[in-house]
């Protein structure tokens, strides 16, 4: 399990190449700003899925970024395409998603996708990098098989790394009805998407 993000900590990322996902112009804007100030220089925007498949055919990336509420094709849709059909270059790349529906279930099928982590919405820079800055020191192996493709989930789950508080305990669904289960914070995502290996 990665340590918790200290304010005294360095992380260059101006060699990355990034690519940002976001249907929603302003909310493309946000996330680029913020992805941008950690340093990176090369980052590439796109609109739609269709744009952002046309440039993961082009370049080689180091991190994806995307928004999973997306019309025509969603987030769970670009991702499990990026895992099995975008082709080798780009196949294993680390996808960070960001949305604003985060219960168990909506997690569990980011994760099944082959997402590496999941982000609540509304973003906070502090979050975001953390989910990065754990991307990068991870140490899952990437799984191929027919039903699977991605990080390994044959873990026992432990929750956030030791140090990082919790926010939005009591966030709610944003659809208009009643709530089935509540939506998940960012320290529960963690709990279910941060791994510490166990025994199989």
């Amino acid at each position: 399990m990665p340590d918790a993000l200290l304010p005294s900590a360095r992380i260059n990322l101006e060699r990355a190449t990034v690519l940002v996902l976001d249907d929603n112009g302003a909310s493309l804007d946000i996330l680029s700003q913020v992805v941008s100030g950690f340093g990176v220089k090369q980052l590439f925007r796109a609109e739609s899925v269709d744009a952002a498949q046309s440039l993961i055919r082009t370049k080689t990336f180091d991190l994806i970024i995307s928004d999973v509420q997306m019309p025509v094709t969603d987030g769970i849709e670009f991702i499990e395409w990026l895992r099995k059909q975008s082709g080798e270059t780009n196949r294993y790349v680390p996808v960070i998603l960001v949305t604003g529906h985060t219960r168990s279930s909506q997690i569990r099928k980011l994760r099944d996708a082959g997402s590496n982590y999941v982000v609540a919405k509304p973003i906070t820079p502090k979050v975001l990098l953390e989910r990065i800055y754990w991307v990068a020191r991870e140490e899952r192996v990437f799984i191929e098989c027919d039903t699977y493709v991605g990080p390994d989930r044959r873990f026992k789950h432990e929750g956030p790394p030791p140090g990082t508080d919790g926010r939005r305990k009591d966030d709610l669904p944003a659809e208009v009805g009643e709530a089935q289960t509540p939506n998940m914070s960012d320290d529960e995502i963690a709990n279910l998407m941060r791994p510490a290996k166990v025994q199989i």
